[in-house]
Formats: C-alpha cells, sequence, structure tokens
C-alpha cells in the first residue's frame, strides 16, 4: 500500500507536466512561420519565407508578413509586383501595405503607390525613391482579410533599380490557410 501512494504522486506529476507540454508545443506549432515541407508544386521557384501574425485562419483578418532575403535583391529595386490564384478570394487593403528594410518594426520605405488589381490577381508596391543597395525587406500587408482554407502561391516579382527595368521573379510565398 505505501508503494502505491509513492509511485502514483510522482506519475500524476510526470503525466500532467507532459500534458502541458505538448499542449504547448501544439499551440507553437500553430503559428505561421515557414513555408514547411512542399511536396507537390512547382520546382523551378525558389520558396520564400513568410509569416501570418494570427494564425492564417480562414475567413478572419489576419497581417501577412512576406519576406525577401537580400540575395534576391542584388540589383535593388524600386517596384514589387504580387500575383496570387485565381481561386484566392481574400481581400487586401492597399492603405495598411508597407515594404519595411531589414525587418525593422519601426522604419517603413516611402512608397510613391499601391495599386491592387483584382481582375488580373495582383498587388503593385511602387516605393517612391529606388533601394539601391540590397537589404532584406518584409513586405507587411495587414488588415488583409484571408480567403478560405487552402494553399496558395503568391508570386513575387521585382523591377530592379540598377539594371535594365524588365520584372524578375524572385520566387514565391506558399501560404496556408487553416480552417
Amino acid at each position: 500500500m505505501l508503494f502505491r501512494k509513492s509511485f502514483f504522486k510522482p506519475l500524476l506529476t510526470a503525466l500532467t507536466l507532459a500534458t502541458c507540454t505538448l499542449g504547448g508545443v501544439h499551440t507553437i506549432a500553430m503559428a505561421q512561420g515557414t513555408p514547411g515541407l512542399l511536396i507537390f508544386g512547382d520546382r523551378d521557384v525558389d520558396i520564400l519565407n513568410y509569416y501570418l501574425d494570427f494564425g492564417g485562419i480562414a475567413e478572419q483578418r489576419d497581417r501577412y508578413r512576406l519576406r525577401i532575403p537580400k540575395k534576391k535583391l542584388q540589383n535593388g529595386a524600386t517596384q514589387f509586383v504580387i500575383s496570387y490564384p485565381d481561386y484566392f478570394d481574400g481581400k487586401f487593403d492597399t492603405d495598411k501595405i508597407e515594404v519595411r528594410p531589414n525587418g525593422d518594426k519601426k522604419k517603413s520605405l516611402p512608397l510613391k503607390e499601391v495599386i491592387w488589381d483584382e481582375e488580373n490577381r495582383f498587388v503593385q508596391i511602387n516605393l517612391a525613391e529606388p533601394l539601391k543597395d540590397p537589404k532584406k525587406l518584409e513586405i507587411v500587408m495587414s488588415n488583409t482579410k484571408n480567403p478560405e482554407v487552402g494553399t496558395y502561391y503568391f508570386y513575387a516579382q521585382v523591377v530592379p533599380a540598377t539594371n535594365a527595368p524588365v520584372p524578375e521573379r524572385v520566387g514565391a510565398w506558399v501560404l496556408s490557410i487553416n480552417p
């Protein structure tokens, strides 16, 4: 009898801690932070990192943080074009789009204009001044309404500042929207 009481309490404590730990890991894992493992898709496109601040829940408001690494901007940039598939039924708030160098939350590059062409399915972001020196950038799209559940390829094109002003595809963000 003495053996059972002394064994039961530590077992219950260990089980409680294990359950809390697994629950915490599950909550952390639900955050949208990387493109994850890509099994099907376009092999010729570099996959870019992104982060969805509010978890990427279908039909809810979210903040998209679309990242472009420094190595993809060797010729600088004057314009960014983000195209998305025809089955994406989300909504963008063009007044809440920023381009942040080095992921700095307090600094944003001045924008000339932001154009959302719903018919042709792209968002065009024109910088007020050309970005000459390459930096890692984060395009922040706040107050975005998520679409229905699914996976969406957002393709990134950059118009360089130093070479011929022809858009170059730099990669794709593979966004996953959850129920």
